[in-house]
C-alpha cells in the first residue's frame, strides 16, 4: 500500500471518528458549594493548576472538540469531578480534599500530560508548596495510616 493510499484512509478514519458522540458534552453543571478556602491565594492556586478536571467551571479547550482527544478530555473531567470537586461541596457521598495536599506534593497532581497544553498550570516549586500548605489548611490531610489528621482543628 502506498503512502498516499494510507494516508487517505487516516483522514476518512480521522473524519469518521467526529461522528461518534462521546467527548462532545462540553456543558459545566451549576456550582452548588464551594469550600472555605483558608485564604484567596489556595483558591487562586488551586483554580489555576487544577480548575478544569476538579471543579464545573472547566475551561473546554479547541482540542477538546476533536476525537479521539475529545474523549480523553471528557473522560479525564468526569473522572476528576467524580474524584474531588470543589463546586460541589456538601454534596452526599465522598468529595473530601484530605488526599489532594499529598497529590500535589508526590507530584501527580496536575497531571504530566496536562502540562504542555495547560502552561498556567504549571507551578514554581514555591507555588506548589504555597498549594499543599493551602490545601492542608484548607481540608486537612490523611497520616501514614490513612486517618484524617485535620489541622483546622
Amino acid at each position: 500500500m502506498n503512502i498516499g493510499k494510507l494516508f487517505g484512509w487516516g483522514i476518512v478514519l480521522l473524519i469518521a471518528i467526529q461522528l461518534i458522540p462521546y467527548g462532545k458534552n462540553h456543558s459545566n453543571p451549576p456550582v452548588t458549594g464551594e469550600p472555605a478556602w483558608d485564604s484567596d491565594r489556595t483558591r487562586e492556586l488551586f483554580f489555576r493548576a487544577c480548575r478544569d478536571c476538579h471543579s464545573n467551571e472547566t475551561i473546554w479547550p479547541w482540542y477538546s472538540n476533536i476525537a479521539p482527544a475529545s474523549w480523553l478530555a471528557q473522560f479525564d473531567v468526569e473522572h476528576g469531578r467524580e474524584e474531588f470537586n470543589v463546586s460541589e461541596w456538601g454534596r452526599p457521598g465522598e468529595n473530601e480534599g484530605d488526599e489532594a495536599a499529598e497529590e500535589v506534593r508526590k507530584g501527580k497532581m496536575p497531571p504530566f500530560f496536562y502540562l504542555p497544553l495547560h502552561p498556567e498550570a504549571s507551578l514554581s516549586d514555591s507555588e506548589k508548596q504555597e498549594l499543599v500548605n493551602g490545601l492542608v489548611a484548607t481540608f486537612g490531610e490523611k497520616d501514614e495510616r490513612g486517618e484524617k489528621n485535620d489541622e483546622r482543628e
